[in-house]
């Protein structure tokens, strides 16, 4: 039997009302409430990362090469899969390659018009991401005989156009000669981000290749998704240095780099906010052990006196501490989970899809984050146990024994 981990467990404070009975709950609601806060503040400063990142790919991925133009108009030279295909092979890094195209439009509801932006994908095209941004219909299907007529718009576009699924919209295209193709609406949108919501459509790319007169091998750019996103700086460098000198690359995080950046600086002030929340924790513990010796020292001069070593003393401390620690960690745990499954399952606090992109706060679970917290609350905190258990080697049994 530990003699230390006994003695800790017969430990009870001296009433109900006392100061110490006061004080140990107050570090294990302060345990309880910090550890909770970090969970919470994790899940949802991941969720909103993940959403919003997850709204951003399902427009563009993390890498775009495209031809070279010093417009940078929407509707620039076309590039060769061949040539895509060359210089892109042999990177282990790399998941899929999208071709992809843009092309600028006038549609035409039943009484409104409206200038939009299409963008046209084939039946490579991964369009997985975007079913999660649908509120109605379907995302597009395509054939293998003919262009697809089937498009898909975003919420805004749909109530500015008067536009529902299954109706028609008649696009216009400037060119030379002047185009009109007709479309039937299959799905409708919303990303919450202006950037998309405002003006982009998503069509077949073989209405994009008739117009402008490409063949089946050429398109406006092609779309890279890692199978890393945290690697794209490395990936991209690789594919700059292997690709064509008439070819352009842009990364994601550099074609949205407020959002990316804003992302950055959130999760850089959660992170000083829980140093924060660790440090008064940690306080806590520090000041109840400490008086938990100052109203034993009776008991410490004794069990000195009967020849307990400092060290197993010091040991008494540690695991009572301890005890109070799980006690936290538990109470903890179970009020942030709680939280986070009726927010995640209920949507309960919601939020302004103009500031924040998304109508409701994000939840993500992500159970080793989890593990993480309470591990270096438990150590931290046992850490700190360790400062005032110094002072034991500071009391004499003579005097300790006469303290009152």
């Amino acid at each position: 039997m530990n003699i230390a981990r006994y003695i800790s467990s017969k430990i009870t404070d001296s009433g109900t009302e006392s100061f110490t009975a006061s004080v140990t709950k107050i570090a294990i609601i302060s345990i309880a409430i910090g550890l909770a806060i970090m969970i919470v503040s994790f899940s949802i400063l991941e969720g909103f990362r993940n959403q919003i990142q997850s709204k951003i790919f399902s427009f563009a991925a993390h890498i775009q090469v495209s031809k070279y133009d010093t417009n940078n108009s929407f509707e620039g030279d076309p590039v060769s899969s061949l040539a895509i295909e060359k210089d892109l092979k042999g990177i282990a890094e790399i998941q899929t390659k999208q071709p992809y195209a843009f092309k600028t439009a006038i549609a035409k509801g039943s009484d409104e018009v409206l200038g939009i932006i299409i963008k046209g994908v084939d039946k490579t095209y991964d369009l997985g991401p975007m079913r999660g941004n649908l509120v109605e219909g379907k995302t597009i299907t395509f054939t293998d005989t003919a262009a697809s007529n089937e498009i898909m718009v975003s919420r805004q576009i749909a109530d500015k156009l008067r536009l529902h699924i299954g109706d028609k919209a008649t696009f216009y295209f400037i060119q030379n000669p002047p185009r009109a193709r007709r479309f039937t609406v299959t799905g409708i949108y919303k990303t919450g981000l202006e950037e998309f919501d405002q003006a982009y459509v998503i069509a077949d790319l073989q209405h994009i290749r008739d117009l402008n007169r490409w063949d089946d091998t050429l398109a406006g750019g092609y779309e890279i998704v890692l199978k890393d996103f945290a690697k794209i700086d490395t990936v991209a460098n690789v594919i700059f240095d292997k690709m064509d000198y008439d070819l352009q690359l842009e990364k994601i995080t550099d074609q949205y780099a407020q959002l990316f950046d804003w992302m950055k600086l959130l999760k850089k002030n959660v992170i000083i906010f829980l140093i924060l929340i660790i440090f008064v924790a940690t306080f806590n513990m520090i000041s109840t052990v400490f008086i938990m010796i100052l109203e034993r020292t009776n008991m410490i001069g004794l069990l000195k006196a009967l020849g307990a070593t400092d060290p197993q003393i010091r040991e008494i401390f540690f695991f009572k501490g301890l005890s109070l620690t799980l006690k936290g960690l538990f109470w903890g745990n179970v009020i942030a989970l709680s939280f986070c499954y009726l927010q995640d399952r209920f949507k309960i606090i919601p939020l302004d899809p103009e500031n924040y992109y998304m109508d409701t706060v994000p939840i993500n679970w992500n159970f080793g984050v989890i593990v993480l917290l309470n591990a270096i609350t438990l150590i931290l905190t046992m850490l700190s146990i360790i400062i005032p258990t110094l002072m034991i080697t500071r009391i004499k049994p003579v005097t300790a024994i006469k303290f009152d």
